[in-house]
């Protein structure tokens, strides 16, 4: 997964793409370097960011939607707001990626009763993005994450949505420490057993910052070993910025794991 950011105040600067034209030309390479599939975003949820209201995440996100699945690009919408995802999905998206994990009201409603069957992914956030990171605590972590994905996915089901089209996010940053998000990481396997895709997206973040020492422009490498992490505990999805290289990473990753290409 691909990440096009429609905002000017995303954590990572290389993501933003506020200008249209530029913003259809980053999403269509990273088409051609691998993605299976590109996130949009128009509002930014990085710790301390404040909203953005209904009518700028749609004027920002329709024009790239509807191109995109012109061009038969598949498109996940990054937004917690039902009224814009009926417009997303009604322009073309085929996946919501829900940081709110479908409980504002009406949500579960829209996926639901969306004329056209999208995927959703729902995702843990403890707190909201303005506040998420002011010390955050759990007694257990994984439990309580692990349990608040099941809870959802199961609100889902009861909706009226397919099982095959739900997908979980244990929501690495929003509302953790780094500690958190390593305790998570290694127990991606608990959250993969509840037997949901289960998305990862560890990109750049500021816990590959506080492990490597690295600014943001300069954690690619944190990210691909990441990236890695979460694949060999059975996430099933990664989202990224730089897809090129997780791309090939993946690719050698997999050969050397599972391949049957090539042999002496």
């Amino acid at each position: 997964m691909g990440v096009v950011n429609l905002t000017s105040d995303s954590f990572f600067p290389g993501s933003r793409m506020l200008d249209p034209a530029a913003a259809l030309e980053d999403a269509q390479r990273m088409i051609g370097d691998g993605a299976d599939l590109i996130d949009i975003g128009a509002e930014s949820t990085r710790p301390g960011a404040a909203p953005a209201s209904e009518g700028e995440e749609l004027e920002r996100l329709i024009p790239l939607v509807e191109k995109l699945a012109a061009s038969n690009v598949p498109v996940s919408a990054d937004t917690r707001k039902p009224a814009v995802m009926r417009a997303v999905i009604a322009a073309g998206a085929s996946m919501i990626n829900d940081v709110s994990a479908l409980r504002e009201p009406g949500a579960l409603e829209t996926i639901a009763g969306a004329k056209e069957p999208v995927a959703v992914c729902v995702m843990h956030m403890k707190g909201e993005p303005a506040t998420m990171q002011q010390a955050p605590s759990y007694v257990d972590a994984v439990s309580e994450v692990k349990d608040f994905l099941a809870e959802r996915a199961r609100a889902c089901e009861a909706a009226g949505i397919a099982r095959e089209r739900v997908v979980v996010d244990p929501g690495f940053g929003f509302g953790k420490t780094v500690a958190h998000n390593l305790v998570l990481l290694r127990a991606l396997p608990e959250i993969a057993a509840l037997g949901y895709p289960v998305l990862a997206g560890l990109s750049r973040k500021s816990t590959i910052g506080a492990i490597t020492g690295r600014d943001v422009g300069e954690r690619l490498a944190g990210s691909l070993g990441a990236a890695l992490a979460a694949v060999a505990r059975g996430a099933a999805m990664v989202r990224v910025h730089d897809v090129r290289e997780t791309v090939d990473a993946l690719k050698v990753w997999n050969e050397v794991q599972h391949g049957q290409t090539f042999r002496h």
